[in-house]
């Protein structure tokens, strides 16, 4: 796992501007802190920061290869799960190599392949090649979008990183938002390929981008596609069950502290399960993590998200699997500190506006860092096997919107209510809205001859696996890699999603519940309190002093009058949101969370506003 960075410039000499290439690798710091390194030719410079996970002696980047027609290089982000199997055959088609991870074995199988060593691949990854042959660069993405990887064309090439701040770093870069970057960080429909700056752009995942002196192509070499599911239900069990294992079991290779980290529910004990018994297997105990509040559990009230508290399932899991667990439990009153929300901010590039949620998982991310570099999460199972609540709700199924936005939750409340009036009518983010998902619903294809309800249920599934999710994993990403912690995410292997995503929805929920088939399929790891547990989303604190001291934060931006941030917001709306009751959750603390990151983003980035 690391971070890279570069540039291409046609026209330039770039050997004389590697301060600014070097200025460019240095913002990737916190997601290589074991090594930094650049490959500067005229008209190419490529930067990366190592986090070292596997051959820590070897492995180092920019990795090139000089072929007779010119050096071939590479900046790699990423694991490749199946890099043991490529790299036998690559050496029996000749090939050798000089390291033992996984990064030669993708340099030697673009020599090999070309582009399509995409197709090679499992695993997570972004990077790029400067093909010298052709003078041109390669720019991959992995299929689900779990690696983040931006670029940003110029006048005479283009601009690149693992994060927006890597681009932002050289000078070509103008830090401009204009409103269509607001329109859809308010509006969470989640665009492919949206960056929140002004002509930056996502490489979208399962695409690869190419830059030569004619220009800038995409084009996409996987998609999730309609097939018909031919197995049974046992079969599909069976199938499932076996993807998991042998998923999990290639996620666990490391040379470093590996760790899991479990929620209480059903996805993450899932992964534990199975973890747990593939260690013991090999005389190793598994670590596992969790995050809690102080007080959560004593004083838990249950409401319409959250039913139960996690602990007591937490400690079910860990007694069943034998886990060395340690419990990260935060202080809400640390929550509060403006200099973690600051982190946060420059962690994701952009003011989000997710408050504790965020600000929670980079603390627990940065105690986990202390013990271990690697952690299997249990993300993105909901988007795979449907565990979301709303996908069981049939107005947010029928609704003629995205499903996430039709069901109450703390995700569906006016994301732009803090907002001057004025902003909020350019905006107009009902049509808007209405536009992506009409064109979001006309890009999934269906199998000839599914019913109606088989078809609404198969846009809802694209529309999370092809927009909802990439937002999660990129908010994992950002967050871990802010600390130096590498999160794999077993659920989105693409060979366990393309099973899925042709499975009936009536067989996804054969038992009447949610993820039927991984809990049948899981069963075997897992303790009875788990199996019957219904979906619980990440944990938020009730303490109401969390929501008092943001009160108390948010009056100090009202008394703060020439502060930039208020030609952004409605003066009436935030005084009276400085009034209410916001010791419980609520749609006016969540607001006060976006007004407070607003405000340190126009700090820390000081950004040119087109808007």
């Amino acid at each position: 796992m690391c971070g890279i960075a570069g540039w291409v410039a046609f026209d330039s000499d770039l050997t004389r501007r590697s301060e600014v290439a070097n200025a460019m690798t240095t913002t990737m710091a916190c997601r290589g802190p074991d090594d930094s390194g650049t490959w500067i030719r005229p008209h190419v410079a490529l930067g990366h920061r190592r986090l070292a996970i596997i051959d820590l002696p070897g492995g180092r980047q920019p990795m090139a290869v000089q072929t007779p027609q010119g050096a071939v290089a590479m900046v790699y982000s990423g694991e490749a799960y199946n890099f043991a199997e490529l790299r036998q055959e690559l050496l029996a088609k000749g090939h050798r190599f000089q390291t033992a991870g996984d990064t030669e074995v993708v340099l030697h199988g673009y020599l090999e392949w070309g582009e399509a060593v995409a197709e090679h691949l499992n695993g997570m990854f972004a990077f790029a090649i400067w093909d010298e042959r052709g003078e041109k660069l390669v720019m991959i993405r992995d299929r689900l979008g779990v690696k983040p990887f931006y670029y940003y064309p110029t006048r005479d090439g283009v601009l690149f990183g693992s994060e927006p701040k890597a681009i932002l770093a050289n000078p070509l870069a103008r830090k401009v938002v204009d409103i269509d970057g607001l329109r859809e960080l308010v509006g969470f429909t989640m665009v492919p390929k949206w960056s929140l700056w002004k002509d930056m752009y996502e490489v979208e995942p399962g695409t690869i981008v190419t830059v030569d002196r004619s220009g800038i192509r995409q084009r996409t070499y996987w998609a999730l596609e309609p097939a018909a599911h031919t197995d049974d239900l046992d079969t599909t069990i069976d199938r499932v069950r076996s993807l998991m294992t042998d998923i999990v079991h290639r996620q666990l290779v490391a040379d470093v502290p590996r760790c899991v980290l479990l929620s209480g529910g059903l996805d993450s004990s899932a992964v534990t399960g199975i973890a747990a018994a593939r260690l013991a297997a090999e005389g190793e105990r598994l670590r596992t993590f969790s995050v809690d509040f102080v007080g959560r559990e004593s004083t838990f009230a249950a409401d319409e998200n959250w039913d139960s508290p996690d602990t007591p399932f937490i400690r079910d899991v860990t007694e069943r699997v034998s886990s060395a667990h340690q419990f990260i439990t935060l202080d809400p009153r640390d929550l509060t500190d403006p200099d973690l929300r600051r982190a946060v901010i420059t962690a994701r590039d952009m003011p989000v506006g997710f408050g504790e949620t965020d600000s929670s998982l980079y603390l627990m991310f940065k105690a986990i860092r202390e013990q271990s570099t690697v952690a299997l999460s249990g993300e993105s199972a909901d988007e795979v096997f449907g565990g979301y609540r709303w996908m069981h709700d049939p107005v947010a199924v029928n609704a003629p919107t995205f499903p996430w936005l039709a069901y109450r939750s703390p995700m569906s409340g006016d994301r732009s209510a803090c907002l001057a009036p004025h902003l909020r009518r350019r905006l107009d983010l009902d049509v808007y809205v209405d536009d992506q998902y009409a064109t979001a619903v006309a890009a999934v294809d269906h199998q000839d001859g599914a019913d109606a309800p088989e078809r609404l249920m198969r846009v809802n599934q694209n529309l999370h696996l092809t927009r909802f999710v990439r937002m999660l994993l990129d908010r994992k990403d950002r967050i871990s890699m802010a600390v130096g912690l590498e999160v794999r995410v077993p659920f989105c292997d693409h060979r366990l999603v393309e099973y899925l995503y042709n499975v009936p929805w009536s067989m996804k929920t054969f038992d009447g519940r949610e993820k039927s088939l991984l809990r049948a399929a899981t069963a075997h790891v897992l303790p009875e309190s788990v199996r019957g547990r219904r979906k619980s989303p990440y944990p938020s604190t009730q303490d109401p002093g969390y929501g008092l001291a943001l009160q108390q934060q948010a009056k100090e931006v009202l008394a703060d009058h020439d502060h930039p941030v208020h030609a952004l917001l409605d003066q009436d709306w935030l005084t009276n949101i400085v009034q209410q009751d916001v010791s419980k959750p609520s749609d006016a603390r969540r607001g006060i969370d976006r007004v407070l990151d607003l405000y340190h983003w126009l700090d820390l980035y000081k950004p040119s506003l087109e808007l």
